[in-house]
């Protein structure tokens, strides 16, 4: 019996079985797709979000599309190489993840070795170098979960179309989002300066109504001043107007000296506070008027197009000194 140079050279079994190991390269490249590419789009929506009123309709189209990003990426990063054996990035790359047996890594193996990617992002990102000179080139979330990355030709079907597709929807998402993120926000600043500037007009002149009525016309002063409160403050202010007609009329004229808008709680469209110094004159007979100072924080709401007071509460009780002091 001879032996020929051929089976010199035979290596063993377990050698010629071996599958090849993904390079680091492809690795990065997969991981790019399938992971980094949805987290920048999840940044982006979770950071106009913020920018967004809170839990206004802008902030809840950009929590469900975060959110739906997130599952799509779980699907793909988990399901997908579970039941299909491959992800976007990894088909991409010809590359897929499997058990050190060669068997397809489930779901929960799968889920845990990306949850163990922390340790490899903990150690100074030491573990996502660790393939570079490891031999069976795995992470430190490899080690722990018995995964290795192989080289998978069949994986590596035609998905650049798809993936150009992919991209090309993240980043008109993550335009998208910004663009009405700003129009929104814009339309929103607008219409707090235009809010803030209308009660900063209009605020005094209705506190002053309010709160100004003469004897000879009590019940229509009154009347107008529960048209200029809101349906929740009206009930109060007539019992206040009900305390006055029974203590004994004597009529009353207010004017606001100074004005400032509050900024907490911040202006809104439709909400704003407001402190204002008032004085004023009390008494029918001109030879014994009383003068009057009062401080009070009044509290404004928007309805119908129209500013109302929904709240006033007096700091500096009224004090009344004898015209001429």
């Amino acid at each position: 019996m001879t032996l020929d140079d051929s089976d010199l050279h035979t290596p063993p079994a377990d050698e010629v079985a071996a599958p090849p190991l993904a390079s680091w390269p492809a690795r990065a490249g997969a991981f790019a797709i399938d992971v980094l590419l949805g987290l920048a789009v999840v940044v982006t929506l979770a950071l106009v979000a913020w920018t967004a009123p809170l839990r206004g309709w802008l902030w809840w189209v950009f929590t469900v599309a975060a959110a739906l990003v997130v599952l799509v990426m779980a699907v793909n990063r988990l399901v997908l190489p579970a039941v299909k054996g491959f992800s976007l990035g990894r088909a991409l790359f010809g590359i897929a993840v499997v058990h050190r047996s060669g068997t397809r890594a489930g779901v929960w193996r799968l889920l845990a070795r990306d949850l163990a990617h922390l340790l490899d992002t903990a150690a100074l990102f030491l573990g996502w170098l660790w393939p570079l000179w490891d031999r069976r080139r795995r992470t430190f979330a490899d080690l722990l979960l018995r995964t290795e990355v192989h080289k998978s030709p069949s994986e590596a079907r035609d998905v650049r179309r798809l993936t150009a597709g992919v991209l090309i929807a993240a980043a008109l998402l993550c335009v998208v989002a910004v663009a009405l993120s700003v129009v929104v926000v814009y339309r929103q600043d607008r219409a707090i300066e235009n809010a803030r500037a209308q009660i900063t007009e209009q605020g005094p002149r209705i506190v002053e109504q309010m709160l100004t009525y003469k004897k000879d016309t009590l019940q229509q002063d009154f009347a107008h001043a529960q048209s200029l409160t809101t349906d929740a403050y009206r009930d109060q202010l007539i019992a206040q107007q009900q305390a006055v007609q029974n203590a004994g009329v004597t009529s009353n004229e207010y004017w606001a000296v100074s004005s400032a808008v509050v900024p907490n709680p911040p202006v809104t469209p439709s909400s704003a506070s407001m402190l204002l110094a008032l004085q004023g004159q009390r008494g029918d007979d001109p030879n014994s008027l009383k003068f009057i100072t009062a401080t009070v924080r009044v509290k404004f709401e928007k309805s119908d197009g129209q500013w109302r007071v929904a709240d006033l509460t007096v700091l500096k009780k009224p004090l009344t000194s004898p015209e001429g002091q």
